[in-house]
């Protein structure tokens, strides 16, 4: 028997179906492309671990026709709008 440590096995590539994946459309034109956005948000000095005010970008996506975000990437993130 070897003492030389065993190298791990590859592990097998999964393919996806994408096919069988949902396709997101805008909620308010039906358009199926987005383009990368970004929401910038304000922390004060109060909040910011640093004691500084900074500014945070946050990546989303917003459809390419008419610009709205889709109300379910939004979910959770705290920039839902009203």
């Amino acid at each position: 028997m070897s003492t030389k440590p065993m190298k791990p096995l590859p592990k097998a590539k999964q393919t996806v179906d994408l096919s069988k994946a949902d396709t997101i459309k805008c909620d308010d034109c039906g358009n199926y492309l987005f383009i990368t956005s970004f929401v910038i948000k304000k922390v004060s000095a109060i909040l910011s671990p640093t004691g500084q005010e900074g500014l945070v970008p946050i990546q989303v996506y917003s459809c390419g026709n008419c610009g709205q975000v889709p109300k379910s990437l939004l979910e959770g993130s705290g920039l839902e709008t009203t």
